[in-house]
């Protein structure tokens, strides 16, 4: 009997130890957070996983003062210029009377995208002045009652799709040229009849994107955080279905909506909104650890905070190699990376700009077989650059070599270990050789970089690996 009250009593404690013990997810029930708990697996997604490389382009009539008006510097980001108080009101929202970009050339871009290594781009419908580079028929403040008349978003998804690249629309969910938009929620009935009245005409426009443009994969929004829209969860969680179902495999990261509590981006139980985190703008995580396991890029800006058209970039401008740098460290930890371009009033890239796109290409010329579709390896991260992984092949992606020439590789026990190594560049084969183990049983080698080679931009070197479950050394670690 005793016996048996030992054991029930072990049983009892056994089943209740892991509820104190392991940190659960919590489990809120919610109508109107994710929709699925871990990563899309369909063949859409998983296309957009491989990407590695976008432009986004922010272009509208902001672009005309870039940044400047009657002499004055706007220190802000330029396409945010209608709300400084330097700007009069009235003066902007006629801006479009004057938009007239001759020469633009959807082709060039898309040309120019190409060379750049692009597999993506993200291009902004309709900013916060709600003014429209499509002939919307929901509002008379679009491209087709100004100068230039010609839909604009038309030719740069024609361009762009014929050059292989697939296209997201950008839109924004603020629209200040439109009566009934509110940054907080309605307060008076008549509040409430006319904010209603702009979601129907949000709904509309968003269906008119679908419906004039399906070949487009996916929808990046902007400025859901006012709080009116984030207290309409039910009705914007109802809208992004009825979008889904219209265009089957549809792309929407986390930016468009909230759940029931007003949570952004992660919903209440921690879980991601929609397809892929959108919090990464402007910065890169340090560890795979920052990322939850989800889909994600990053969108980065070239100078500081600049998206569209500035006639004066101040402070420090990023250079090609920052770029490629940022762009290897997201793809290393399971990111795309997406780079901005700010045309001018005319449709020009501006030279800047042009000049990057000239030497990242480059640079992809040689190295995209580390960007296009590789992905994290656990193998740890070393000060020379960064790992990437597709099947059997390691990349090591090298921006700092050490004096020394050797390029250090830890592999965790039951890791991998490197049979070959070469230059990606020209398949030249290089030396690997074995440094021993460390205190964590990690095995040790070393890829020698040739004394004559004097690298003048970043470079890859190519690993031919092997899977190995469980490790034997030359000796073992020393026991103290």
């Amino acid at each position: 009997m005793k016996k048996n009250l030992f054991v029930i009593t072990l049983l009892s404690l056994l089943i209740a130890m892991p509820v104190q013990a392991q940190n659960r997810r919590s489990s809120i029930a919610l109508k109107h957070g994710a929709h699925r708990v871990g990563k899309r697996t369909d063949a859409e997604m998983q296309r957009w996983r491989e990407h590695g490389l976008g432009q986004f382009i922010h272009w509208g009539i902001y672009a005309i003062p870039g940044g400047l008006w009657e002499g004055k510097y706007y220190p802000g980001a330029a396409e945010w210029i209608r709300s400084w108080k330097e700007m009069p009101k009235d003066a902007y929202d006629n801006l479009y009377k004057q938009f007239n970009p001759k020469n633009f050339d959807a082709k060039k871009w898309a040309k120019q995208a190409k060379d750049m290594g692009a597999n993506y781009m993200i291009f902004t419908t309709k900013h916060h002045d709600g003014f429209c580079l499509w002939p919307s028929k929901y509002t008379d403040y679009t491209i087709a009652n100004s100068p230039y008349k010609k839909d604009i978003v038309g030719q740069v998804i024609d361009a762009y799709t014929k050059e292989g690249i697939d296209v997201h629309l950008y839109f924004s969910i603020i629209d200040w040229n439109h009566k009934g938009y509110r940054s907080s929620p309605p307060v008076t009935t008549q509040d409430s009849i006319t904010y209603n009245q702009f979601k129907e005409f949000t709904r509309n426009q968003l269906i008119e994107l679908l419906t004039n443009y399906p070949s487009i994969k996916g929808l990046w929004f902007d400025g859901s955080w006012d709080k009116a829209w984030i207290n309409e969860a039910p009705w914007v969680d109802e809208l992004g279905n009825e979008l889904r179902t219209m265009h089957p495999g549809l792309i929407i990261g986390s930016r468009f909506r909230s759940d029931e509590f007003g949570k952004r981006h992660y919903d209440t139980n921690g879980d991601l909104i929609d397809d892929y985190d959108q919090t990464w703008e402007r910065d890169l995580p340090n560890s795979i650890e920052d990322l939850n396991g989800v889909d994600w890029d990053c969108v980065m800006t070239v100078p500081e905070n600049q998206w569209g058209y500035h006639s004066e970039w101040r402070g420090h401008i990023k250079s090609s190699y920052e770029l490629i740098e940022m762009m290897v460290k997201a793809v290393s930890l399971n990111g795309n990376f997406v780079i901005n371009f700010g045309p001018d009033g005319l449709g020009n890239i501006r030279p800047e700009e042009t000049k990057l796109t000239k030497e990242i290409g480059e640079w992809m010329k040689i190295n995209h077989g580390a960007i296009y579709g590789t992905s994290y390896t656990d193998i740890k991260k070393q000060d020379w650059g960064y790992f990437t992984r597709k099947g059997n092949k390691v990349y090591m992606c090298v921006f700092n070599v050490p004096l020394n020439g050797r390029l250090r590789i830890e592999s965790p026990k039951g890791g991998i270990k490197p049979l070959k190594a070469a230059f990606l560049s020209n398949q030249q084969e290089v030396e690997i050789q074995s440094a021993g183990r460390n205190k964590k049983n990690s095995s040790l080698y070393d890829v020698v970089i040739p004394e004559s080679y004097q690298p003048a931009e970043p470079f890859v070197i190519v690993l031919d690996i092997d899977e190995i479950s469980k490790e034997t050394g030359e000796y073992q670690q020393a026991k103290i």
